[in-house]
């Protein structure tokens, strides 16, 4: 419950000095003089009548001031209005992202586990993925249903396109897919583990286009310093072989795609790594949230109001009945 002006509850506070001064002056008019005690007899037991008059006055008065000030009983609906992000997730699944250098799993895995961290840190954008390889493919378009696009990363596996690394053409198909999305800010995490090496679009021409449409490009390297475990076939047995080989990221082409678009380039060199940058690019595009909230409130001086008027109506019947005063 709250009031409407809750200042004119400070008169309630008039109540206790009103009590204060009758007793005062009560006090003194039981000190005068009576030629004669008989008229007081039974005066004790028809006390409380007598204050019956003055007591239903004090509540009149204490319940009359309540509707006065206005109370009121309601309701808080908030409603959280936002534009939001719309981010689209380009992930490499060319076989090099099987490489054993991000203990305790592969590139992919650990790639694809951060990458449903960071969905899940968001609350009010749209996020889509695309997959590539020796291609480009749009997995999930943009949309604010967290539960299908975090199982459309669980279900992301090596083999699904021909083998290669297409940069461009994940960068085209990612500003593509962003360029009629609401709102004004619009972002691409690309990640990947090797240089462009199919694909027909070139990786700057691609960051080129992207920044026209307004998109914004987070890169990130994923890959050790140095040399990694890498598969190069299958044993006769379905296992993978794995052979030591040097990490190879075109950096420079990652840094300028990039900045083309007025964003930054990430390196990733283990899982821990990973988990930051994507911490970073989350702190980064922080969606600003307006809350709105609506308030509806129902009068309730009727209440008090009605009180007052029955607590007068019987101190008028009883200062007509049991409590007349005699001049």
């Amino acid at each position: 419950m709250s009031f409407a002006r809750p200042l004119l509850l400070l008169a309630l506070l008039a109540l206790p000095l009103w009590w204060w001064a009758r007793a005062r002056r009560l006090a003194r008019l039981s000190g005068t003089a009576l030629s004669d005690l008989r008229p007081l007899g039974g005066a004790a037991e028809r006390q409380w009548v007598a204050r019956l008059p003055v007591s239903l006055r004090s509540a009149c008065l204490g319940a009359w001031i309540l509707a006065a000030a206005g109370p009121r009983i309601g309701s808080a609906r908030s409603e959280i209005r936002s534009e939001g992000i719309s981010i689209m997730l380009a992930v490499d699944i060319s076989s090099s992202m099987l490489a054993q250098d991000f203990t305790p799993a592969n590139r992919i895995d650990v790639a694809k586990q951060t990458a449903i961290d960071f969905v899940r840190a968001r609350s009010t954008d749209r996020i889509g993925l695309v997959i590539f390889a020796a291609q480009a493919l749009t997995k999930v378009p943009i949309t604010t249903d967290y539960a299908v696009l975090e199982q459309a990363l669980q279900d992301v596996h090596i083999g699904e396109i021909e083998d290669g690394t297409a940069i461009g053409t994940a960068v085209a198909t990612a500003a593509n897919r962003l360029r009629r999305a609401p709102g004004q800010s619009r972002v691409v995490v690309l990640l990947t583990d090797g240089v462009n090496n199919r694909g027909t679009v070139d990786p700057r021409t691609a960051a080129h286009a992207a920044a026209a449409f307004g998109v914004r490009i987070y890169a990130i390297g994923v890959g050790t310093r140095g040399e990694a475990p890498v598969p190069t076939g299958q044993g006769v047995d379905g296992q993978l072989r794995f052979q030591s080989m040097p990490v190879e990221i075109d950096e420079q082409l990652l840094n300028d795609v990039a900045a083309t678009t007025g964003g930054r380039y990430f390196r990733a060199t283990d899982s821990e790594s990973l988990r930051h940058i994507f911490d970073e690019i989350n702190r980064l595009e922080k969606t600003t949230v307006q809350r709105v909230v609506y308030r509806r409130f129902d009068e309730a001086y009727r209440w008090p109001l009605s009180l007052g008027l029955l607590a007068l109506a019987l101190e008028i019947v009883i200062s007509a009945t049991l409590a007349v005063r005699v001049p």
